[in-house]
């Protein structure tokens, strides 16, 4: 039983944080300078706009890679907006996929756009919430209110695991069905980087997948506080 035991947390650590490894390493393995392709993963993003007629869209520099639909720019780590790599050419059209998604009216990026904020407000109450519970356990030493509050810290981080699974759809539609035709039929990589540049694509859109499985993660630790 304890050797089936460890075997089934171990198990579960690899399906909850097994694809952030192998986003990270994805990324990583395709991050090599490129001297041969003909631009940086910026200069690609100011050119799709462009060929796009979003002129209006800026490609900035940031920490991490994303479309910032509020502000309507294209935002880029340094290694992928000033690098010449199938990672950064890659991220590059994914990102501008989620502009060209933006100028489209797509409905489901519309509605992240609308609910982000909603689904902000939520994490920052479940982490009062979830706070507050040892407090309770040891203040007013109620199970009924601490399993109360548990619950309600478990329909907020809820909140955030749909928000997740509805943003699935807008990522992989970024990458597969716009990111992925734009660098095949524009031939801004050869057919042997074509190969790496789909498994980019790929972890670029299970990077929320990744995000929603920890939700799940968080919601059994908001379990373990119950007394029963």
């Amino acid at each position: 039983m304890p050797v089936l035991l460890a075997l089934g947390v171990a198990l579960l650590l690899g399906l909850v944080f097994g694809p952030q490894w192998w986003v990270r390493r994805v990324m990583q393995q395709h991050a090599a300078e490129r001297p041969d392709l003909p631009g940086t993963g910026g200069e690609l993003a100011r050119h799709l706009l462009d060929l796009a007629r979003l002129e209006h869209v800026p490609v900035e520099i940031a920490p991490a890679d994303h479309y910032d639909p509020v502000a309507n720019v294209v935002r880029l780590s340094p290694q992928n907006h000033d690098g010449r790599s199938i990672t950064a050419v890659a991220v590059a059209a994914h990102e501008v996929s989620h502009a060209l998604q933006h100028a489209a009216g797509d409905r489901l990026l519309a509605a992240r756009v609308t609910f982000a904020p909603v689904v902000r407000g939520f994490e920052f109450a479940a982490a009062v919430v979830m706070t507050t519970a040892p407090l309770m356990v040891a203040v007013v030493k109620s199970p009924v209110l601490l399993a109360l509050q548990v619950g309600v810290g478990i329909a907020l981080l809820g909140v955030r695991l749909v928000f997740h699974l509805l943003t699935l759809p807008v990522e992989l539609d970024a990458s597969f069905r716009r990111a992925l035709p734009i660098l095949e039929t524009g031939r801004f990589l050869d057919a042997g980087d074509m190969r790496g540049a789909r498994t980019v694509l790929r972890a670029a859109a299970l990077t929320y997948v990744a995000s929603s499985l920890v939700s799940l993660v968080n919601i059994a630790r908001v379990r373990r506080l119950l007394p029963f």
